[in-house]
């Protein structure tokens, strides 16, 4: 199996970032920005504005792309590239899509002290959502047990 290419969007209104609770794996009972696999004949953007919409009801007026990162481990299904938007300008109602998870507006300081997150997530979205901060890159090393051994910027 190959790299799985796929998205995240944080949404950003004032202080606080949309976050999904997952209802599935990977990463169940976490929580995440929303996002999902690019399918075969999207691009990044274009799978970034589809996956926004589907999961949340809301359409992104603008995509800010601000991270690439990979996830590599020993297993052949643990293969990611993750493709990182941020989003300040959407339109639309907020409705989540419950097969995904449940949405809810986070204060961003609380975000990174008060709720389970995956072990790259805690590293990347500080530097990704941080005001100003340009592109962020890395890769991400995980053992057999998906546990994060190492990570790598650039």
């Amino acid at each position: 199996m190959g790299r799985i290419p796929t998205v995240l969007v944080y949404a950003l209104r004032e202080t606080q970032v949309l976050l999904m609770r997952r209802n599935k794996e990977p990463n169940l009972g976490l929580w995440v920005a929303p996002g999902g696999k690019i399918e075969l004949d999207e691009s990044p953007h274009d799978a970034a504005r589809r996956e926004m919409v589907e999961e949340t009801g809301l359409t992104p007026e603008v995509l800010e792309w601000r991270g690439l990162c990979t996830e590599v481990s020993p297993l052949p299904a643990w293969q990611w590239m993750l493709f990182i938007y941020v989003t300040r300008r959407f339109a639309g109602v907020l409705k989540a899509d419950r097969r995904e998870g449940d949405l809810a507006w986070v204060d961003l300081e609380t975000y990174f002290t008060s709720f389970d997150i995956p072990q790259a997530d805690a590293i990347f979205a500080p530097r990704i959502l941080r005001a100003g901060s340009g592109m962020f890159e890395a890769k991400f090393v995980y053992d057999s047990a998906l546990q994060l051994v190492d990570w790598i910027a650039y």
